[in-house]
């Protein structure tokens, strides 16, 4: 509302033109605020982000998969008006897990985002940014355990029995005898140099999850392909090239590559599963715990940070003893 000045026609006076100018400047300064305290929070993750890599050493894959899942969060945060860590809480948290699974996010992928979450609050608690973590009794929907899918020995037999034609196929075979042999995840096999590998003892250096390195057996079936593989590998390896295993220009090979070679690879065998390089590694363990039953055993050679992790296998040897017991046993079926 304003009014005309009688005295003076100079000027049309606001009513409570200091109130007003208040207002704008605590605006002004509210806004100031949360673009600090915005900032301040972006700040922290980017700090996270550097502790993962350059302190916990997390391979490129898992530290994108953690800023995935962090952005998320992030993005509900705020949505909910939530300026600062500091200010979420345990029942912003159970909003956030019922916002998920009314996305039809399964229960295994928001285990795993409240897995990043509580860690990056774990690491505010140490920073002294946090008091405590209200991510850290908060329960997830729970998902039916899934066995991880394996192929049997025959199977595997008719998978690597085989005779290559070209040094491709060489390279191939050796990668898949070598990932069923020591039971390497995809990524470990592709990032094995010339010097991690003593084909004389039997042995090779893995520098698996977390930087963790293990020193692990590789089978004799194995060694006969890497070193049929070795007198042929400077055919295609660049002079300067370390990585045992290379593609066609000279160059390591890719995890994608190994996938593609492999699906090549079952078609040409006539298997018709699809089958994938981590099914390798699944077949080792578990045709390794149905012979030793050494579940520990099993787990150094994985790689396992906790032994809960291995214990999967023990349900698919079951699985196979009581296939077994249902198929032999007089008095299994009704």
């Amino acid at each position: 509302m304003f009014v005309a000045n009688k005295t003076d026609k100079r000027v049309l006076c606001p009513l409570g033109a200091s109130k007003m100018g208040s207002l704008f400047v605590a605006s002004c300064l509210n806004k100031m605020l949360k673009n600090i305290m915005e900032n301040k929070a972006d700040n922290l993750l980017s700090c996270y982000y550097l502790y993962l890599k350059n302190e916990r050493q997390l391979a490129k894959n898992s530290l994108c998969a953690y800023q995935r899942d962090l952005q998320i969060f992030t993005q509900f945060c705020k949505k909910q008006m939530i300026e600062s860590w500091s200010d979420v809480n345990a029942s912003q948290m159970r909003q956030y897990v019922s916002h998920r699974h009314r996305q039809e996010i399964s229960g295994r992928s928001i285990q795993r985002e409240l897995s990043a979450i509580r860690s990056f609050f774990n690491y505010l608690i140490q920073e002294n940014e946090l008091e405590f973590n209200p991510a850290q009794d908060i329960a997830t929907p729970k998902t039916p355990k899934k066995l991880p899918k394996t192929m049997n020995v025959d199977e595997m037999n008719g998978l690597l029995d085989t005779h290559q034609h070209d040094i491709y196929e060489l390279r191939d075979l050796a990668i898949f005898e070598l990932i069923y042999s020591s039971g390497l995840r995809v990524s470990e096999s592709v990032n094995i140099d010339l010097v991690d590998i003593n084909l004389d003892e039997g042995i090779v250096r893995i520098n698996g999850k977390g930087n963790k390195t293990r020193i692990i057996p590789v089978g004799q079936m194995a060694i006969d392909k890497i070193n049929q593989w070795l007198k042929q590998r400077p055919q295609l390896a660049t002079l300067d090239e370390s990585a045992l295993f290379v593609n066609r220009y000279g160059n390591r090979l890719s995890s994608r590559n190994i996938q593609k070679r492999l699906d090549q690879w079952s078609i040409k065998q006539g298997i018709s599963k699809k089958i994938n390089p981590h099914i390798l590694r699944h077949s080792f363990a578990t045709h390794l715990l149905e012979s030793s039953g050494d579940l520990r055993a099993v787990q150094e050679l994985l790689g396992h940070a906790d032994i809960s992790t291995t214990q999967i296998y023990t349900h698919l040897d079951f699985q196979h003893l009581a296939d077994v017991y249902d198929k032999a046993h007089p008095r299994a079926k009704k």
